[in-house]
């Protein structure tokens, strides 16, 4: 076969996944090598069988303007509709413009832009962070007996998520005197900079009887600096969000004390779902909330049959 002949091969092949297809949806992943939005991704191509939708994923590597030209992209072929994981969601407002020029629906999923107000024909799929920040620091002041010193462990500073989950923390302890804040800084989402973050605060001689992390994999990077200092488990209590498996494994192992559950598949089904509702014009509200859940040490197993 020529290179003429492949060409054609290969753009009928892709005119045919688009056609039998009831909808085209273009997808904008934030970071596709980032666990949580692994599953998100999952998530959405397994709502998008079910919904008969042709989806197509760009992954933005983490830059904004890589975003918006994937973004523009979709418009351009003239999709029916778009469903974003910002890069950042202080950078979402050219995204929203784009989308309503062209009149086509956007979905935001995971991440709420800080546009608290979205135009007609936008929606936003996501979980309430200041909830899980409460239900961390909730749990926590119980295991501590409303008593003790707490590090906070952030996530990036550029992302919402990071601050409404703090602030839901801070919420809680207002009802603590007796808790205090002795150390509070971002290890970006990652677990080898929570590691790095918590080893340093060691090596500072910081007292903490616990540390409440904004997700799963610092918690974890947290965890791995106590034990490689001669912590025994369970001697610091440390508390994540998310849930995936490799906090529920580190809770069985009792390297976490809890979790607080984000739904990846839920966000992704009911963002399938947003987009195609909009496509055949049906109301629906600008702002689609998961709740967030709880994970006890007792209730791993039940967490688990999520991912099954």
């Amino acid at each position: 076969m020529n290179r003429y002949s492949l060409l054609v091969a290969t753009l009928l092949l892709l005119f045919s996944q688009w056609t039998f297809a009831a909808y085209r949806i273009g997808v904008s992943i934030a970071r596709v090598d980032d666990n949580f939005m692994t599953y998100v991704r999952t998530g959405l191509e397994t709502a998008a069988k079910q919904q008969d939708v042709q989806i197509q994923f760009e992954d933005a590597q983490g830059d904004v303007v890589r975003q918006l030209n994937q973004v523009e992209g979709f418009l351009n072929q003239k999709v029916d509709a778009v469903i974003v994981l910002p890069v950042d969601t202080a950078a979402t407002a050219n995204i929203t413009r784009a989308a309503t020029a062209a009149k086509t629906p956007l979905v935001y999923v995971n991440r709420h832009p800080d546009e608290r107000t979205l135009p007609k024909g936008v929606v936003t799929v996501a979980s309430n962070d200041i909830e899980a920040g409460q239900l961390q620091m909730r749990y926590l002041a119980e295991k501590l007996g409303g008593k003790g010193n707490v590090a906070i462990i952030m996530g990036d500073l550029a992302q919402n998520a990071t601050h409404d989950r703090t602030e839901g923390v801070k919420q809680v302890l207002k009802d603590f005197p007796g808790i205090k804040v002795v150390e509070q800084q971002s290890a970006e989402w990652q677990r080898n900079k929570g590691m790095d973050l918590t080893s340093n605060w060691l090596l500072a001689g910081t007292q903490f009887d616990a540390i409440v992390a904004n997700n799963d994999e610092m918690a974890i990077g947290a965890a791995m600096a106590l034990q490689q200092s001669g912590k025994a488990k369970g001697e610091v209590a440390i508390i994540g969000i998310d849930g995936l498996p490799d906090g529920l494994a580190a809770i069985k192992r009792g390297l976490l004390t809890a979790s607080v559950f984000q739904d990846p598949k839920a966000q992704a089904t009911q963002a399938v779902q947003a987009a195609v509702q909009m496509i055949k014009g049906e109301p629906i509200e600008s702002e689609v909330w998961v709740p967030f859940e709880l994970i006890r040490p007792g209730q791993v197993a039940v967490f688990e049959q999520r991912y099954k």
